[in-house]
C-alpha cells in the first residue's frame, strides 16, 4: 500500500512540475513571435480555425493578465479555465479533504454537451459573416 501511495505522491509532484514549466514557458516567451511554439496544422492545410486555434496566444495573455485579449483569441479558454478548476476543485475535495463528491463531469451527457460546444464553437468561427468572423482568433 506504502507504495502505491509513493508512486502517486511521486505523479502529482511531476504533474505540478510540468503544469509550472508549462505555465512559465508561455508566461515568458509569446507564442506570437517566436518559433519554438508549434504552428496548427490543421490551420496550415485548410485556411480553416480549428478549436484550439488562438489558444497559445490566449494562455500567454492571459498569464499577463489581460483577460479580454486572451478571450478574444480563443473563447474556449474560458469554458477549459471552468472545467479545469472544477476538476481541481473536486480532486481536492476528495484527496485531502476526504470530502464524497459526485464529479458530474463524468456523467455522459457532460462528455455530450461539451463536444457539441466544441464542434458548434469550431463551424461558427468559421464562418466569415457578422457576428461569427468575431469568433475567429
Amino acid at each position: 500500500m506504502k507504495q502505491i501511495t509513493k508512486y502517486k505522491n511521486l505523479l502529482v509532484f511531476l504533474i505540478v512540475l510540468l503544469t509550472t514549466s508549462f505555465i512559465a514557458l508561455f508566461y515568458f516567451w509569446n507564442p506570437a513571435n517566436n518559433i519554438i511554439f508549434p504552428k496548427c496544422l490543421f490551420y496550415s492545410a485548410t485556411n480553416l480555425y480549428c478549436p484550439g486555434c488562438g489558444s497559445q496566444r490566449a494562455i500567454h495573455q492571459l498569464l499577463h493578465g489581460n483577460l479580454l485579449t486572451g478571450l478574444k483569441f480563443n473563447y474556449l479558454i474560458g469554458f477549459l479555465v471552468v472545467v479545469l478548476a472544477y476538476q481541481c476543485y473536486v480532486f481536492v475535495a476528495i484527496r485531502y479533504f476526504h470530502r464524497t463528491i459526485k464529479n458530474l463531469l463524468h456523467k455522459p451527457i457532460a462528455t455530450k454537451l461539451i463536444l457539441v460546444v466544441v464542434i458548434l464553437f469550431w463551424v461558427f468561427r468559421n464562418i466569415p459573416s457578422y457576428p461569427f468572423h468575431l469568433l475567429a482568433p
